[in-house]
């Protein structure tokens, strides 16, 4: 045996002295394995079997009504210095951590069996991947992680070959919310999560791998882990440029990440490929690129509110080999979420018989896991070993006024502060304020692994000679008019914008400068069809000079929460812009 699988054997052999299983199953991936589960779930009602002619191989399962989401203020890094981990993230000193939730694993797995889940996150044979192991008492968790990672024998494999593996543990020990934390050992590359059969606590692959122990590793190792989705778009052509962009939530992400593009662009030969929607892994390659994997190999969506007119994509590949999560049924047995059409749901995401009085008939964070072949815009190119290269990073989000449609960074440094500064307004259905700004630099508010400040200087070092690197973009779809509605239709009329920002990759469409980067002048965008009125363009497009005073100025203040370890090259970014700005109204 070799000294990789002796540390894994002896890890494994720990963890079952420490948590008492009945018995130990060492997963393959293999289909046999997974039929076998699938059918121990049926039996212990873990999962429930869905009409087999309309949605075959595909199962519902109901979590605890009190284990629905991602808990952040029992998400915890534990870094031997507080300062480390930063204000952005909850602290626990290592040993303390360690002590308290250990205490909750001895003799946990009693009574169960324990899984050894190894998985490679990335394109089997990339050397952009990074491999893991994540060790759970949970049957729902070994079948989702084999369809969100690359899980099996084959990653075990490259285990074997590299020595090198991410150490998860995990129990839903009683799903109790008194007795739950999700733990992350960035020195020491460990996640021990309690308590929690969720995905975004119990999938260790995902967020707490794949996001904050990976962003961790990134900075060591000199590449990023980005919230980001990858999508190719091809032009008429048949050239294809890759995107990244990061959203925070409700901001149109997975919509965008499998785009249809609109009838005119259709016909004249547009076409959208689907790489990723969740997750980006960028690495500088040979030729001074930033080339790009999606680390994950399924999606978890979301699926309240998915459906034809909003994504067709994403509601075409849940036909068949699909787990839903917390959504209701109808009398035939199908899946049924609100923002669906047609069926009637009889059961709710609790299984009781559906009442509107009750809630809705789906948990409004109710999932989906798929494999990501099944997506038809899927790209050919996602399981390429070296990536995909990336032509424009976009950041945006939702603000009612004030950020254009879209704008361009001048150069990298400004990009990077554009990322920084990344905000979002809050809706009144979700806090009973409207126009609440809230900043989530890159959309890493709740994954960055380490202290925001670091963070920005890790992506200013990308900044070197040699280096060819993409443009950045901010976009805003959501600005409203003065009659409160939004002025940019969406969904796949973005395309729009996306084709004004690969005509500036290539150096052919032209832009306007600004105090706050490069906007196109209304020629620049392709509007046909769309019948907006001049004037709508024109506020899509508009810089208010004093409002965007006082939004450097909120910028400032955000920029120096981080003290010192923010990087002096963003506050004389930032410095600039407001000198800009004080110009502009000087000359107005």
């Amino acid at each position: 045996m070799t000294s990789q699988l002796a540390a894994l054997n002896q890890w494994v052999d720990e963890v079952a002295r420490l948590t008492q299983p009945d018995r130990i199953h060492w997963c393959d991936g293999s289909d046999a394995e997974a039929r076998a589960l699938n059918a121990l779930m049926v039996e212990r009602g873990d999962l429930i079997a869905l009409n087999e002619k309309t949605h075959p191989n595909c199962f519902l399962h109901r979590s605890s009504k009190s284990d629905v989401a991602r808990v952040e203020h029992l998400t915890l890094v534990c870094t031997p210095e507080r300062e480390d981990a930063g204000p952005n993230n909850h602290w626990m000193a290592p040993a303390d951590a360690r002590a308290k939730i250990d205490a909750l694993f001895a003799g946990c797995m009693r009574g169960r069996t324990l899984y050894v889940v190894p998985y490679c996150m990335g394109p089997i044979d990339s050397p952009i991947s990074r491999c893991g192991v994540e060790i759970t008492d949970s049957p729902y968790v070994v079948a989702n992680m084999r369809i969100m990672t690359r899980m099996g024998a084959a990653a075990l494999a490259r285990i074997e070959r590299e020595g090198a593996f991410v150490k998860g543990l995990h129990s839903t020990g009683e799903l109790d919310p008194e007795r739950r934390f999700i733990m992350h050992f960035p020195q020491e590359l460990t996640i021990k999560s309690y308590g929690s059969g969720y995905g975004g606590n119990a999938l260790l692959g995902k967020k707490c791998h794949a996001l904050r122990i990976a962003s961790h590793q990134a900075r060591s190792e000199g590449w990023l882990a980005e919230h980001m989705l990858i999508v190719g778009i091809q032009n008429p052509q048949g050239q294809t440029h890759y995107v990244a962009a990061a959203f925070p939530s409700a901001c149109g992400k997975t919509n965008l990440a499998m785009l249809i593009p609109p009838e005119g662009h259709r016909q004249a030969g547009w076409k959208v490929w689907t790489v990723g929607d969740d997750i980006c892994w960028m690495t500088p390659g040979a030729d001074g690129r930033l080339w790009a994997i999606n680390p994950e190999a399924g999606f978890f969506g979301v699926a309240p509110g998915t459906s034809n007119k909003t994504n067709p994509n994403a509601l075409a590949m849940l036909g068949h080999d699909t787990i839903f999560t917390n959504v209701g049924v109808t009398a035939d047995n199908q899946p049924w979420w609100e923002g669906l059409p047609d069926g009637v749901p009889v059961k709710d995401w609790q299984g009781r018989d559906y009442d509107p009085a009750n809630g809705p008939a789906a948990h409004p964070n109710s999932r989906f896991t798929v494999s990501a072949r099944q997506c038809p815009s899927y790209s050919p190119h996602t399981e390429d070993a070296q990536g995909v290269p990336i032509s424009a990073i976009v950041f945006g989000g939702r603000r009612e006024s004030l950020v254009p449609l879209v704008f361009e960074a001048r150069d990298w440094t400004h990009g990077v502060l554009v990322g920084a500064a990344m905000a979002s307004e809050t809706t009144a259905a979700a806090t009973g304020a409207v126009g609440v700004v809230r900043r989530d630099p890159m959309a890493m508010k709740p994954f960055c692994g380490y202290n925001y400040g670091d963070y920005f200087a890790h992506w200013l070092s990308f900044d070197k000679a040699g280096a060819k690197l993409p443009k950045v973009f901010h976009v805003n779809w959501f600005r409203k008019g003065a009659d409160g509605k939004f002025l940019w239709p969406g969904f796949g009329d973005n395309l729009r914008v996306l084709e004004w920002m690969l005509q500036r990759v290539d150096g052919s469409a032209g832009a306007e400068e600004s105090p706050i980067g490069n906007l196109p002048n209304a020629a620049d965008l392709d509007l046909a069809g769309l019948g907006l009125q001049p004037q709508q363009v024109e506020e899509l497009l508009r810089v208010d000079v004093e409002g965007w005073q006082r939004e450097i100025g909120e910028i400032g203040a955000y920029l120096d929460s981080y003290g010192s370890h923010t990087p002096a090259a963003l506050h004389r970014e930032r410095q600039r812009i407001a000198d800009a700005l004080e110009g502009c109204r000087e000359t107005a």
